[in-house]
C-alpha cells in the first residue's frame, strides 16, 4: 500500500474541542487511461487553450475564473473575491450533529478520506472522538470547505482512524421519476420463493476477494500487443431474452448449486432440481424460520402448501365443534347441580316440617297430662 499524502490541513470542531487534523484520500483509481492519438502516425493529440476573441493561444498565468450569465455575459470572479466570502468552514470540519449511521442515505456518499491527528497534542482528543463514535455506533455529520466550495461530510470510526465521507447535498439527489416500471407487475409467491432460494444458494462473498476482471483482461491485451503475440480470445456472451421467469429462476438455482459443489448440485438436464423455501407467512410480512430440507420439486412444495391451506381451513370448523361440545357439557353439569341443590333443599324442608310436627305433638301431650293431674288434685 502506497503512502497517502495530506491534501488539506485544518481542525475538527467538536463543541469547544478543536482537534488539528490532516485530510488524505482514502481511495485511488486503478482504471487504465488512454491517450487520444493520430491514427496515421500514433502522434499524441493535445489540447491548446485559445482566447476566442483574440484567436491566439494563452498561457496558464493569463487564465482566470468567470461566471457565464444566462444571456452569455461573462462575470469575472477573482481569487480575492472568493477569499472574502463568509466561509467559517474554510479551515474547519464543523461537526453539526451525531446520528445513527442508517439515517444517511447511501446515495449521498461521495469521496472517502482519512483524517489523521496533526501533532502530538491532537492525539488525545482525536482518540476520544474516535472511541466516542465507535462506542455510540453513530456517525458525525459535519460541514467543511475543500477546493473552493463548502461541502457536507460524515465522520465515522474506521479501525484505528477516523474516516470521512464527502456527502452530496440533499438537493443534489435526483428523484427517481420515470425509473419505476410504468406497467403493473405482480410477483407471485412461487417466484419469490425461488428468488429466495437462489439468494440462499449463491450465499455470501468476501468483498476483499473481488477484483476487476475487465482491467486484468485489458492488461493482458496490452501486454500481448506489446510483445506481438496473438490477442486473447473473446468468450461468447451467454444468455438471451428471458421467456419464462420461473424456468430461468430454477435453472439459476441449479447452476449456482452445481458451481458450489453442494448437495444435489447437478445442472438442469442432469436430474438437478431447485430447492425452494415455502413462506406461508409472507402476506403478514413475516418469514418462516425453518428451511425446507433436502431436494424438493416445485410441484411437491405446491402440494404441501395446499395441504397446509386445507388444514388451516378445517381448523376453524373443528375448533367451533369442540367449543359447542364443551358448552353442552357445561350446561348439563349446571342442570345436574341445580337439580341436586333443589332436591337437597326439599329434603331439608321436609325434615324441618317433621321436627316441628313432632315438637307440637309433644307439647300437646304435656298439656293434656297437666290437665289430668289438676283434675285429680281437685277431686
Amino acid at each position: 500500500m502506497r503512502h497517502v499524502r495530506s491534501i488539506w490541513n485544518g481542525a475538527i470542531s467538536f463543541g469547544l474541542v478543536s482537534i488539528p487534523v490532516k485530510l488524505m484520500n482514502a481511495t485511488e483509481s486503478h482504471s487504465i487511461s488512454f491517450r487520444q492519438i493520430h491514427l496515421e502516425d500514433s502522434g499524441r493529440i493535445r489540447y491548446r487553450k485559445f482566447c476566442e476573441l483574440e484567436d491566439r493561444e494563452v498561457t496558464q498565468s493569463e487564465i482566470g475564473k468567470g461566471y457565464e450569465d444566462a444571456d452569455g455575459t461573462i462575470i469575472p470572479v477573482t481569487d480575492e473575491d472568493l477569499a472574502k466570502l463568509p466561509l467559517p468552514t474554510a479551515r474547519t470540519i464543523e461537526i453539526l450533529a451525531f446520528l445513527p449511521g442508517e439515517r444517511i442515505d447511501p446515495l449521498q456518499l461521495d469521496t472517502a478520506y482519512y483524517l489523521s491527528a496533526n501533532g502530538a497534542p491532537a492525539a488525545k482528543p482525536y482518540a476520544l472522538l474516535r472511541e466516542a463514535l465507535r462506542h455510540s455506533g453513530k456517525v458525525a455529520v459535519a460541514k467543511y470547505a475543500l477546493r473552493g466550495r463548502e461541502r457536507l461530510g460524515m465522520l465515522r470510526a474506521v479501525g484505528d482512524v477516523i474516516g470521512m465521507h464527502g456527502l452530496l447535498w440533499p438537493d443534489e439527489i435526483l428523484a427517481p421519476e420515470g425509473v419505476v416500471p410504468d406497467t403493473g407487475v405482480t410477483v407471485r409467491d412461487k417466484e419469490l420463493d425461488l428468488a429466495d432460494a437462489l439468494m440462499d444458494t449463491l450465499g455470501e462473498v468476501d468483498v476483499d476477494d473481488l477484483h476487476d476482471e475487465y482491467r486484468h483482461a485489458l492488461e493482458e491485451l496490452i501486454a500481448a500487443k506489446t510483445e506481438g503475440k496473438e490477442l486473447p480470445s473473446v468468450p461468447e456472451p451467454e444468455g438471451g431474452k428471458v421467456l419464462d421467469l420461473m424456468a430461468a429462476l430454477e435453472k439459476s438455482v441449479s447452476a449456482a448449486k452445481a458451481s458450489r459443489g453442494g448437495d444435489g448440485g447437478k445442472a438442469e438436464g442432469e436430474g438437478g432440481t431447485a430447492e425452494v423455501r415455502h413462506l406461508p407467512a409472507r402476506k403478514t410480512g413475516q418469514r418462516s424460520p425453518k428451511e425446507v430440507g433436502g431436494k424438493k420439486s416445485t410441484s411437491a412444495t405446491a402440494k404441501k402448501s395446499a395441504a397446509k391451506k386445507s388444514a388451516a381451513k378445517k381448523a376453524p370448523a373443528q375448533k367451533a365443534t369442540a367449543q359447542k361440545t364443551v358448552a353442552k357439557a357445561k350446561k348439563a353439569t349446571a342442570k345436574k347441580t341445580t337439580a341436586e341443590n333443589s332436591g337437597a333443599k326439599k329434603t331439608t324442608a321436609k325434615q324441618t316440617t317433621a321436627k316441628k310436627t313432632a315438637a307440637g305433638k309433644t307439647a300437646a301431650k304435656k298439656t293434656a297430662a297437666k290437665k289430668t293431674a289438676a283434675r285429680r288434685h281437685t277431686a
